[in-house]
Formats: structure tokens, sequence, C-alpha cells
């Protein structure tokens, strides 16, 4: 994960405008307040199709970036396979900063 991605994350975080954890984006997909769906790469096969599926059903941007430790570091946490952008802006500016970087991690 590009470290403008990085900071974004961390700003969200903070400002409480962060889901981590598979049941925590599960529960802002369903209650439509995901934005934002970031995967770590190396999550599951099975975590990666549940994520995917329900993304597409909601139709909310999916993207798969940095390992799980890379994540969690980015929002102070030792691990995290999940998260969802609850804030529409936010999740608007990762994207960008991910797309500024080429798409690269």
């Amino acid at each position: 994960m590009n470290p403008e991605a990085a900071g974004r994350l961390g700003l969200a975080h903070r400002a409480g405008k962060l889901a981590i954890g598979e049941e925590g984006c599960l529960k802002a997909l369903r209650s439509r307040k995901a934005a934002l769906v970031i995967l770590a790469a190396d999550a599951s096969a099975n975590t990666k199709k549940r994520f995917r599926d329900k993304c597409a059903f909601y139709q909310v941007p999916l993207i798969e970036r940095g390992s799980r430790h890379e994540l969690g570091l980015a929002v102070g946490r030792g691990t995290a396979v999940a998260m969802a952008v609850t804030d529409a802006g936010l999740a608007n500016g990762i994207l960008r900063s991910i797309s500024n970087y080429g798409g690269a991690n």
C-alpha cells in the first residue's frame, strides 16, 4: 500500500469512519454505510470470494492492496484483513491516491 493511501486510511480510522475486520465490514456493507472496501492481498480465497460477491451485490468498490500487516500498520493495529470506509469523501481520496500511484501496492 502506498504511503498516501495508508495515511488516508489512518485519517479515516481517527475520524471514526472505518470499520475494521471481516464482521465489521460485512455489517457496514449490509447497512449500506460502506463507500469502499479494502481487502488484504493475502486474505484467504474464501474471504476474497465473500467480499467480491458482497461488494458486487451492494455495488461498493473493492480494492485488494497490501498485506494484512501493512493494512494493520496503517491504522495502528497488528493486522487487518478487511476494512470498510464509511465516508464517501475519504473513500474517493483513497481511490485517488491509489490511482496516482498507478494502482501499485
